[in-house]
């Protein structure tokens, strides 16, 4: 089956890539067994793409201007597959995955694939398999990969971490450009983009984009030595996409020049070995049958405050660690 999953995604069978998606999202252990071989057989055929992050708060426009800008590059002949991420509740975990509704004219772009995933548990605005995907994009010939986050605006660290290119999204016209916005981010940034620059708000915009150049000055040179640029675009009226692709061509051009590309793509795959560590120990942890009798007997200890949660770790990772 793993062969036919391979032979369907070399050829670009969107249908056959949905599919080997969800197996590597299931968390089956039979599931995950198969993904582990589908993407062992896949990594020969990776890494011939442009991974571009993209975030922003909520309401700042992200999937119009997915839109327009994977459009515009399947108008340049290229394949455009479209990570995106939708929030899910706290609650019930549910997520509403509405991206195709959004991205309705991209969705029926025979060069663009868009596939919603649910965020989960998962911190940094990506899902938990979302690197996984990459991987499975690019063997089916993907040109550009468009990770589109939840847009918290706060912690963004994973998706910087499997990306070549970082654009933070902004709106003007709310007063407060520069408010709410975390050295992390501004630090991680290649690229800002003043979206929503049409009619009343062309003004605006033209201001935020002036702000937020001064700001982006004040930050230490990026070890690529890639200055970060500003830019302002109407993903409505497709006016400045042009411009924020050539800005991207710029960059490749010069981080691929001084090895910064090549050696990114090495810290990618880094991160990728950590993460994986990570969440094996963590599901490892709560699967093990002593650990969940004593959480539970931990937890009732916590409510009738016989111990303090630090006391009550302590005891688990212990325990744990003797198996």
């Amino acid at each position: 089956m793993i062969s036919e999953y391979l032979k369907n995604i070399l050829n670009g069978n969107i249908a056959f890539l949905s599919k080997a998606i969800t197996l590597i999202e299931s968390s089956k252990e039979s599931d995950k067994i198969k993904a582990s071989e589908l993407l062992r057989e896949c990594l020969p055929y990776a890494n011939k793409t442009v991974r571009i992050g993209i975030t922003g708060v909520p309401g700042v426009g992200k999937s119009t201007f997915i839109e327009a800008f994977g459009s515009y590059l399947t108008s340049l002949g290229k394949k455009v597959a479209v990570l995106a991420i939708d929030p899910s509740s706290t609650l019930n975990k549910g997520s509403i995955l509405g991206d195709k509704t959004r991205m309705e004219k991209l969705s029926k772009n025979k060069n663009a694939f868009i596939r919603p995933s649910p965020a989960g548990d998962t911190l940094g605005g990506v899902a938990r398999k979302t690197r996984e995907s990459i991987t499975l994009c690019e063997a089916a010939g993907f040109d550009v990969i468009l990770i589109e986050t939840v847009g918290v605006g706060q912690s963004e660290t994973l998706v910087h971490a499997m990306v070549d290119f970082f654009l933070l999204l902004k709106v003007s016209g709310t007063g407060d450009e520069l408010q709410g916005i975390k050295r992390g981010i501004m630090e991680m940034t290649d690229a800002i983009v003043i979206n929503k620059a049409d009619g009343d708000n062309i003004k605006n915009a033209n201001f935020a984009k002036a702000e937020f150049s001064r700001a982006l000055h004040l930050y230490p040179q990026k070890e690529n030595n890639w200055i970060p640029k500003v830019s302002t675009c109407s993903s409505l009226n497709n006016e400045g996409i042009i411009e924020v692709w050539n800005m991207l061509e710029e960059f490749l051009k010069l981080t691929k020049s001084n090895n910064w590309f090549d050696k990114n793509r090495i810290n990618q795959n880094i991160n990728w070995l950590k993460q994986n560590i990570n969440q094996q120990l963590k599901d490892d942890f709560y699967k093990d049958t002593a650990i969940q009798t004593e959480l539970k007997k931990q937890i009732k200890n916590i409510e009738s405050q016989q111990t303090t949660p630090f006391e009550a770790s302590q005891k688990l990772i212990k325990i744990y660690r003797k198996k």
